[in-house]
């Protein structure tokens, strides 16, 4: 097995095209081409990480959250991503980030969350906008068939629940070959009348180099007519946050008891109660206050996430009750949640080549303790 193999396990749970802009996911140290022997998965890139690897053999790291953030201008071990990076690179260990791509993922870090809490009826809270993208092709009626089924098979006419989806206008299209050409249909220097069909599929963003690929394949023209455009289409699937509910409500004060208690919390900081019943719930891992109107215009009874500043809690409006839990608390089943993904696909990839091992990180990675 190699790097790569890894990275092609990742980008099918959390593809990076659905990064946000400011973030830094995906290879950050090391060659994608190198062999590998093994893959730590951690929460955090600290030197006490790149150790553990060490130890066991594994010079990958896939880890949640990115160890170089910003540009780093130097590497002289000044501070501890420095150090970080400069252990890795000195004994051949490769980081890849996730971050905000599996933030945005419908079976990401907020699916997590919302699986210790048992929340039902999920939705995303912040759809990702231009995660849709729409084709339409040309092509003769009798390759019609042919080229739609090549589209669907490549990911393309998936819409939510529903898949094999196009629509289908039959018309003339009118082309002539110049000097240099070499029409598949027709001749050079003649114009061509040739029956054909429009096809319309929408597709995710991640896949249009590979549905554009199948589409040149599977087309018999020379040059393809064709056009690609981004929808804003609310897309079910991609987004940051995500909005569920209870199976059986709770008085506000047993909710948050039951969260303290499922999420082995040391405290949490609310709000205030509303002496109300507690039905739908919001959650977004990591660091949300900026989420908070969209967790009140979603009808949340709590919105629950991490590093809520003081004033940022008088928005809650006695509207909902926002409860932060804590930036690594609310993160914390994000490495088990990689680390069985990548189990599991590693697995069926290659069970018995070298260097397919999986390792979940022991070291507790979050830099906030209580008293």
């Amino acid at each position: 097995m190699y790097i790569k193999d890894v990275m092609a396990c990742l980008e099918e749970l959390s593809p990076l095209a659905y990064a946000e802009d400011f973030d830094n996911t995906g290879l950050l140290v090391g060659n994608r081409d190198n062999k590998l022997t093994g893959v730590l998965v951690t929460h955090d890139t600290l030197e006490e990480v790149v150790d553990e690897a060490i130890e066991k053999d594994c010079n990958l790291i896939v880890s949640f959250h990115p160890i170089i953030f910003s540009g780093l201008k130097k590497l002289n071990g000044s501070s501890y991503v420095e150090r970080t990076v400069i252990k890795a690179i000195r004994h051949g260990i490769a980081i890849y980030a996730v971050h905000t791509a599996l933030d945005n993922n419908f079976n990401g870090v907020n699916a997590a969350l919302c699986d210790a809490l048992g929340l039902q009826n999920r939705k995303i809270l912040i759809p990702q906008k231009g995660t849709v993208k729409k084709l339409l092709v040309f092509v003769p009626n009798k390759d019609a068939d042919h080229l739609r089924e090549a589209l669907f098979a490549a990911g393309a006419g998936t819409i939510g629940n529903y898949s094999n989806c196009s629509f289908n206008l039959e018309g003339t299209g009118t082309f002539r070959g110049e000097e240099n050409s070499n029409p598949v249909i027709g001749e050079r220097g003649i114009t061509r009348h040739e029956p054909e069909t429009q096809i319309g599929v929408t597709y995710p963003r991640h896949l249009e180099s590979r549905i554009l690929k199948t589409m040149f394949t599977n087309h018999p023209y020379e040059e393809v007519a064709y056009e690609v455009t981004t929808l804003e289409n609310r897309n079910q699937h991609i987004g940051i946050g995500m909005t569920g509910e209870l199976t059986v409500p709770l008085q506000d004060i047993d909710f948050l008891k039951q969260l303290k208690q499922k999420m082995k919390l040391e405290c949490i900081r609310y709000s205030g109660l509303l002496n109300r019943k507690i039905k739908k719930v919001a959650v977004l891992g990591g660091s949300g206050a900026f989420a908070i109107s969209h967790a009140k215009n979603a009808g949340a009874d709590v919105f629950i996430t991490g590093d809520i500043k003081y004033h940022e809690f008088y928005k809650a409006e006695k509207q909902m009750i926002i409860a932060d839990i804590g930036h690594y608390e609310s993160e914390q089943y994000t490495k088990n949640l990689l680390f069985e993904h990548l189990t599991k696909k590693i697995h069926n990839f290659a069970p018995a080549l070298p260097g397919g091992k999986v390792v979940l990180s022991e070291y507790n990675t979050n830099s906030i303790k209580y008293l």
